[in-house]
C-alpha cells in the first residue's frame, strides 16, 4: 500500500485550461502589438514631410499636360 496514488483524471483538465489562458494571453499580446503598429504607421504617415516639388518634374507635367492637350485638339478636328 505504499505505491504510488492512482492517476487522477483531474490533471488534464487543469492542462486544458492552462492551454487555453496561455493562448488567450498570446492573443492578447499579438492583438496588441499589431494595434500599437498600425498605429505608429499611421501617425509617422500622417507627420512626414512630403518634398517640394523639384522645377523639372514642374515642367515635364506641363510638357505632358500641353501635348494631351494638342492630341485632344487634333482628334476634334478629324
Amino acid at each position: 500500500m505504499n505505491g504510488a496514488p492512482p492517476p487522477s483524471a483531474e490533471p488534464a483538465a487543469a492542462n486544458r485550461t492552462n492551454v487555453a489562458a496561455r493562448t488567450a494571453i498570446w492573443t492578447g499580446v499579438a492583438l496588441g502589438a499589431a494595434a500599437t503598429a498600425t498605429v505608429a504607421f499611421f501617425v509617422v504617415r500622417a507627420m512626414w514631410q512630403k518634398r517640394a516639388p523639384d522645377e523639372t518634374s514642374e515642367r515635364i507635367q506641363s510638357l505632358i499636360d500641353e501635348a494631351n492637350r494638342l492630341i485632344r485638339t487634333l482628334e476634334e478636328k478629324k
